[in-house]
């Protein structure tokens, strides 16, 4: 933001004579660099979609699923991966358009309404996200539970057990494993994703000096 504090020294020196030109060159750096950040956010969300694309076809979860014996999950989880895909290319879709409003916009108002529908959208996105991280945890320790024959010592002792304490351990245990995982997920999305929500609302506070 130098080029930005720059501009704004000089505007505050002789307000009378670079008031036009310091608005509008502001502006165009504000505009440019929105442009560049919804841009950028664009670009991470398609390489994020890649390379869980590229997770999921190295490890095969059709074949994990015919060696627990639960081939009748299969069509289940198939249609959850579909309704997933169909959202997160909706969002991707959102994202570019919110890129090319933003870079053709030609006023300060419609600007900063295009930041704030934005940063929206990506908040969205990212709790759509830890939302199906959390699906997916525990549907998959459900088939775990149900399925693998090595919960079968688990079961027995929780079918038999009077006080209930084992089964309590053991959501106890799955509901600490899924907090710590959408934990770090959304450690992640902050890094990911905050910082250029963090730079988008200051280019609209800026935007909102030029407007009053």
């Amino acid at each position: 933001m130098e080029e930005l504090d720059l501009l704004k020294k000089a505007w505050q020196k002789d307000s009378h004579s670079f008031e036009q030109i310091s608005e509008s060159e502001i502006y165009k750096m504000l505009h440019k660099k929105s442009s560049s950040i919804v841009k950028w956010i664009l670009i991470i969300s398609i390489i994020e979609v890649l390379f869980w694309t590229l997770i999921s076809v190295m490890w095969n979860t059709d074949e994990y699923m015919k060696k627990l014996h639960a081939e009748n999950m299969i069509v289940y989880f198939k249609a959850l991966n579909f309704v997933n895909y169909v959202v997160i290319l909706c969002f991707i879709y959102n994202f570019y358009k919110n890129y090319i409003k933003i870079s053709t916009t030609a006023s300060t108002k419609q600007l900063m309404q295009d930041i704030l529908r934005t940063r929206k959208t990506v908040k969205y996105y990212v709790w759509y996200n830890l939302g199906m991280i959390v699906v997916s945890f525990i549907a998959g320790f459900f088939i775990a539970f149900a399925y693998n024959p090595k919960m079968e010592i688990l079961k027995d002792r929780i079918a038999h057990e009077e006080n209930h304490m084992i089964l309590l351990k053991t959501l106890g245990i799955m509901i600490l494993a899924v907090a710590i995982f959408v934990g770090l997920f959304w450690l992640f999305y902050r890094l990911l994703y905050g910082i250029l929500l963090r730079r988008l609302n200051t280019n609209y506070k800026e935007l909102k000096k030029i407007d009053l």
